[in-house]
């Protein structure tokens, strides 16, 4: 494969540090076929008006955040407006000292389009949804570009984009704010436009501030941060784009919560969100959280422990693991296969040489014998991960090149990497004896 040393090096780097890199997915993508097409299906929904709303659940390191990243560059390439962020202790869903608030900031900071991927497309947004009004007025109307009449037409085209969120919550505010922040693109006046994107990105921390400044007298807060979010799918539809997607990670940051009453109101907060959309009352807005089982199920803490999502959310007497239904709200992340991490681990060997540009010296049989060694292990069947297994393998690849020497079939040999002894209910290397590619 011819891959760009910059984004070769990013998904070696990434991958060994056990983090999902945010370019060059496409290269190295195996597997999760049905995942990837449940969540389009979705997309197509959220583009047509409608909203969806879905939780992924996988172990550590099973390929949730792999699976997100995907889906995220992937909507982008369709025109969709993309917002993510990771839950922790300083961001929530719903507080009482800021985390809702926090968790909204990280969304809007990590706002991206198909040409803007890295986030901070916020005002990029703005700015071509107002030269995109001004290009569409050009070239359906023969007025003059500098004439008052062409100027007069623009700016209704633009009031009946504002005037079409003044009846959602918070939507006359809103709609306040984008009217500011098109005269000042106007009229030049970049202190102006700079303190319209201060707002939306929630960084007024008092009325008082935000009246003085922008003559509003109303800032986001922890309670009422999603409103906006909802406001902003509306608007980007009508601003030209396809629609919206959040995605949130690490949800099991809920689940850590001491608290029972705040974990709670955290999910409390995510059933406004799941009825919402399956009401309708969120248009062009896609939802997608990710979650261990145990965050998710825990009767006592975690998802599970709020009976109106339980409730909702719980999978049916029908599914299994040889039958599951993927339009369900909750996808459960299956292992990949034997050779689904083949696939991935010769993908990876290539990128390997061609990013230090030497003469691949790891055979196919070699990457048998290392999956092979890999899910052989005592308790691999259970425990193991994509995203132990890459590590492993960048690693084995990054010795043999250092160590050109270095016996790749005594290394994969050693005690540090030997196959596991039989035990009851155990992988073993006879569990392999078809694996054949």
């Amino acid at each position: 494969m011819k891959i760009p040393k910059r984004i070769a090096s990013t998904v070696i780097n990434s991958l060994k540090g056990g983090v999902v890199p945010r370019v060059g997915l496409s290269y190295i993508t195996v597997g999760r076929e049905a995942e990837v097409n449940a969540l389009l299906h979705d997309v197509d929904i959220i583009s047509d008006g409608g909203a969806s709303f879905r939780f992924i659940v996988g172990k550590y390191g099973s390929g949730k955040s792999f699976l997100l990243q995907t889906i995220r560059n992937y909507v982008m390439d369709k025109n969709f407006v993309v917002v993510d962020a990771d839950l922790s202790p300083e961001r929530r869903l719903q507080g009482t000292n800021g985390q809702g608030l926090a968790t909204y900031k990280e969304l809007i900071r990590n706002m991206s389009t198909k040409t803007r991927p890295e986030g901070g497309a916020l005002s990029l947004i703005l700015d071509r949804w107002i030269n995109g009004i001004q290009v569409e007025t050009a070239t359906s109307s023969d007025l003059d570009s500098n004439s008052p009449e062409f100027e007069a037409l623009v700016e209704r085209k633009i009031y009946e984009v504002i005037g079409s969120l003044n009846e959602m919550v918070h939507g006359f505010d809103f709609a306040k704010l984008l009217t500011i922040y098109y005269r000042s693109y106007i009229n030049g006046d970049d202190e102006s436009k700079s303190k319209v994107i201060k707002w939306f990105r929630g960084e007024y921390t008092l009325k008082s501030e935000a009246k003085a400044e922008l003559g509003i007298n109303i800032i986001i807060t922890d309670s009422d941060w999603y409103e906006y979010v909802k406001l902003f799918a509306f608007f980007l539809k009508r601003a030209g784009y396809n629609g919206m997607l959040i995605l949130i990670d690490e949800l099991v940051n809920i689940y850590k919560i001491p608290n029972s009453i705040t974990r709670q109101y955290n999910y409390e907060k995510i059933l406004t969100m799941y009825n919402d959309t399956l009401q309708g009352k969120a248009k062009y807005l896609g939802i997608i959280m990710c979650g261990t089982p145990q965050c998710i199920e825990d009767t006592r803490r975690g998802v599970y422990s709020y009976e109106a999502l339980r409730s909702r959310l719980v999978e049916g007497r029908f599914g299994s693991e040889g039958a599951r239904d993927m339009f369900a709200p909750v996808i459960k992340l299956s292992p990949l296969t034997y050779e689904e991490m083949f696939v991935l681990v010769e993908k990876l060997a290539d990128i390997h040489a061609g990013l230090f540009e030497y003469e691949q010296r790891i055979t196919e049989d070699d990457m048998i014998n290392f999956i092979k060694i890999e899910f052989g292990r005592i308790g691999a069947d259970s425990k193991i991960t994509p995203r132990e297994v890459i590590r492993d393998f960048i690693e084995l690849l990054n010795i043999i090149y250092q160590n050109p020497k270095t016996d790749i079939a005594a290394l994969m040999g050693s005690d540090e990497f030997r196959y596991a002894e039989s035990s009851d209910g155990e992988s073993t290397s006879e569990d392999f004896a078809e694996f054949e590619i």
